[in-house]
């Protein structure tokens, strides 16, 4: 072992989360949609102009909450990148949808919106794009291809909260959007999510599927004089103390992002030398994109091995690690959906690609460290 550990990972705190949680237990409110839920719908709302926004208990509850609200039903086709995390296609499955995986685009690591319209068919109901890292995929050609085709185009931005694509916050793009506030992200509440409802046709839906498939929320609007079972929901809002713990992170979502940009750029311009020799690739990110600096990730020389590198730096105590193994090459994604075209783009780059640490309060020192060795093995092809 060699050094203090530097986590992939530190979860941050603004200092108010505590305070918060106890201030809605003083108010007798721990269930779901209480003040601290409201603040935080009215501040989502306001941030991306989405029509509604819902909290939820997860990325995922979000986007399982899309599926039903789109209707899928067995056989229904979603086109879908396969570099991407388990829930963009479990979503669907659990409706019986097919996820159709097509490839991704060398430099973003998004969806190749040149690919989507190939892989459509009659049964196909929805795209759901995914922005990597937090960089917006091609919207306006993939919102393009979905009015043609009569389709609904689900955001996948569990990575996206305060990026923006041409000035459009990520999420309010689509016809639905995700987002993600687990403690990996960038704004946190431990677990939790959203539900950004950009067609005003669903909201009521929305609504009723996130409260077990009732009327429950117009109930306590006044709208209607008792409750009752709608439809097909589940409980997808999460408790009061989750909210209470976002809220203080809402409320720092722009220094928060700073913070995360300065150690992005301080990545960007200490590898540059390293891109210039050939020996990794940087991220891109296209010049109509605003990225919020969720991850800093290289991608490896082929000649590099990363396993060998990836033991190193367990060895040397630096969080380095890879990212997703591709959906299409998973036992459930054989079992489950179909590949459209050749996938060579994303088994090479998901082969190649190491996330770097970063964190509020990850030390110019620690950065240094990481730096070093990533030269290091990257010159020795460790």
């Amino acid at each position: 072992m060699s050094g203090q550990k530097i986590p992939f990972n530190w979860p941050h705190m603004t200092g108010k989360e505590l305070y918060y949680i106890a201030e809605s237990h003083f108010n007798g409110a721990l269930a779901g949609d209480g003040p601290f839920t409201k603040r935080c719908h009215k501040w989502l709302e306001e941030q991306t102009g989405s029509a509604k926004v819902l909290l939820t208990h997860s990325c995922t509850a979000a986007l399982e909450m899309a599926a039903l609200l789109l209707n899928i039903a067995p056989g229904d086709e979603i086109i879908m990148p396969s570099y991407t995390f388990v829930s963009t296609a479990n979503a669907f499955v659990l409706r019986g949808g097919i996820p159709v995986f097509v490839d991704i685009r060398e430099d973003t690591l998004n969806i190749d919106e040149t690919l989507i319209e190939a892989a459509i068919t009659p049964r196909t109901k929805a795209i759901a794009v995914v922005h990597y890292a937090g960089v917006g995929c091609e919207m306006d050609a993939i919102m393009d291809i979905a009015r043609r085709h009569g389709l609904k185009v689900v955001e996948d931005a569990a990575q996206g909260v305060q990026a923006t694509y041409k000035g459009r916050v990520l999420g309010s793009i689509g016809d639905l959007g995700a987002y993600s506030f687990h403690e990996t992200k960038n704004v946190i509440s431990g677990e939790g999510g959203a539900l950004l409802v950009n067609a005003k046709d669903c909201i009521q839906r929305a609504e009723i599927i996130r409260e077990k498939g009732t009327d429950r929320s117009r109930f306590f609007r006044g709208q209607v004089d008792k409750y009752t079972w709608q439809e097909v929901g589940s409980s997808f809002l999460p408790g009061e103390l989750i909210a209470a713990f976002l809220w203080a992170q809402l409320e720092e979502a722009e220094r928060i992002t700073g913070d995360r940009l300065e150690t992005w750029h301080r990545y960007h311009d200490l590898l540059a030398p390293l891109e210039a020799n050939g020996l990794v690739r940087r991220p891109i990110v296209p010049v109509e994109c605003r990225h919020n600096a969720h991850m800093y990730y290289v991608l490896l020389n082929p000649e590099t091995d990363r396993e060998k590198m990836l033991a190193e730096s367990r060895r040397q105590n630096i969080g380095a690690v890879f990212h997703y193994v591709p959906l299409h090459s998973s036992p459930a994604g054989q079992r489950y959906g179909r590949v459209h075209g050749e996938m060579a783009m994303t088994d090479r780059q998901s082969a190649r690609l190491v996330r770097l640490p970063l964190w509020i309060g990850l030390a110019n020192a620690q950065q240094d460290r990481v730096v070093e060795f990533l030269v290091n093995a990257a010159k020795s092809n460790c």
